[in-house]
């Protein structure tokens, strides 16, 4: 177990010397910097915040906490859903936010490099207006691409696209020692060692803080068309999914979603768009599926098979949303889902457990199963294409202590199920700090040492991002 200093007003003008006018402590600290989106773990008040511009900058600043044995927690726009970048233990929290510049295109080997501060909406919008697409679409678009980076994010796309991982061609990275390097290359496939590259992806800012991306971009499809499909069941919606890929429909997202929640989110963007009823038969749940490709004829084929097949298997309609309007409000409705259940909820909990795309019905089943063991409400949506579920435990009048507890008791058995189906215990949010304990029953005391040896051999000091991923303090 580490032991760890505190910040002194000596180093805190250390620092000013290398970040000038970006250095804040004490009651200049904003207090959106305590908590992330998910504010159930804890908050945690950084001892100082550093705005930095530059790979030196985070370098230099990195070097006098390893010195001193002083935390680090890097930090992007902090719309994380486990802790992962909230200061548990003081110390300094590195915000890269400032670090957001486009440094430039190269168009012949289809890559952009970017800092790791960038917006992913503002890339999205960017590589748009060149006719480009950056394919990974997580659902929080004013995130960074740095936090994206760093969790792994997937998103509605990944069905067809990846992750964000298979978008990472190399990087820049500051190691916890201060150290510079780079990692990966400007090329599609590498058998040169250990891939340290992909060891950083999705090790949520405790091996090294990324500074620089260079990121794969494809051209953008000429036509885009969704469809809203609404069914009686939740089951007979999930269990159409794997017909989709079985028919190689190649879905570019296909997202399911639960009744009362369409309505929650609906009411919350002020505008209806799925329908509620079809043929005197009330709906209970629904598919929101985009088909892209070169031509509206093209995906016009796509839709008719699918409509065949998805009315054989129990839909009651296919709602063609193939205009600029109807494609944003059905798609805005999807957006908002956790917006509109944090709006009606005082307490709430998450996981974002990934399962086979064939036990997916099953699997949602069984923890709907469990709602009245425990006493909140259970709220599901998620990509149902890729098997990632986003399953909310909701409260509006448990006691704090009593609610923790009943949620841990739900993630112990929720998880296990996961597991035992082939599943893990999360596809794209991370682990941080929230999940640190369900992560080590979950993969074993051989794999946590792994994970654990790794982290020494990076960090010999444990001071970038401590109590995170696979250590608790």
């Amino acid at each position: 177990m580490a032991t760890y200093n505190k910040v002194s007003p000596e180093i805190i003008e250390e620092f000013k010397k290398i970040t000038p006018n970006r250095v804040y402590s004490g009651s200049e600290i904003n207090e959106d910097y305590t908590h992330d989106e998910m504010p159930i773990y804890g908050t945690g008040l950084p001892e100082v915040v550093i705005e930095a511009l530059t790979t030196e900058e985070v370098s230099e600043i990195i070097k006098i906490c390893n010195k001193h044995l002083i935390p680090v927690v890097p930090r992007g726009a902090g719309t994380g859903l486990v802790g992962g970048a909230v200061c548990i233990n003081g110390g300094v929290l590195l915000s890269t936010v400032k670090m957001n510049k486009i440094l430039g295109y190269d168009l012949e080997n289809f890559v952009v490099t970017v800092e790791a501060g960038l917006l992913l909406n503002d890339l999205a919008e960017d590589v748009t207006k060149k006719g480009l697409l950056y394919p990974p679409d997580p659902g929080e678009k004013f995130a960074t691409l740095g936090g994206n980076v760093a969790t792994n994010a997937g998103g509605m796309r990944a069905v067809k696209y990846g992750t964000t991982r298979d978008y990472v061609r190399a990087m820049t990275v500051v190691l916890p020692t201060g150290e510079i390097t780079k990692l990966g290359a400007t090329v599609s496939k590498t058998s040169s060692g250990y891939s340290l590259l992909n060891l950083l992806i999705g090790s949520e800012g405790t091996l090294g803080i990324i500074t620089e991306l260079t990121l794969k971009i494809i051209p953008q499809p000429k036509e885009i068309i969704s469809l809203i499909i609404p069914y009686v069941s939740l089951d007979e919606c999930i269990a159409t999914v794997p017909k989709f890929l079985a028919n190689h429909l190649d879905p570019q997202a296909l997202e399911f979603m639960e009744r009362e929640i369409v309505i929650s989110s609906e009411k919350y963007v002020g505008k209806a768009v799925f329908p509620q009823q079809f043929d005197g038969k009330e709906i209970g749940a629904y598919l929101l599926v985009t088909f892209d490709g070169e031509s509206e004829e093209a995906i016009y084929e796509i839709i008719e098979k699918a409509t065949e097949i998805v009315l054989e298997s129990g839909a009651l309609d296919v709602i063609v949303a193939d205009t600029p309007v109807k494609k944003r409000d059905a798609w805005a409705a999807r957006g908002s889902f956790l917006e509109a259940i944090t709006a009606d909820t005082k307490l709430l909990d998450e996981c974002d457990v990934v399962v086979p795309v064939s036990e997916i019905a099953n699997y949602l089943k069984f923890v709907n199963s469990l709602e009245n063991d425990y006493g909140f409400k259970i709220k599901s949506f998620g990509h149902a294409g890729d098997g990632n579920l986003h399953i909310y435990t909701c409260s509006n009048d448990m006691q704090l202590d009593i609610f923790k507890e009943k949620v841990d008791e739900f993630m112990k058995v929720i998880y296990k199920r996961a597991s035992d189906v082939g599943g893990l215990i999360s596809g794209e949010h991370g682990i941080g700090h929230g999940k640190v304990e369900y992560l080590a029953d979950f993969v074993g005391p051989v794999n946590i040492k792994l994970m654990q040896d790794i982290k020494k051999l990076f960090d010999p000091n444990l001071i970038l991002n401590p109590g995170k991923v696979c250590y608790k303090l």
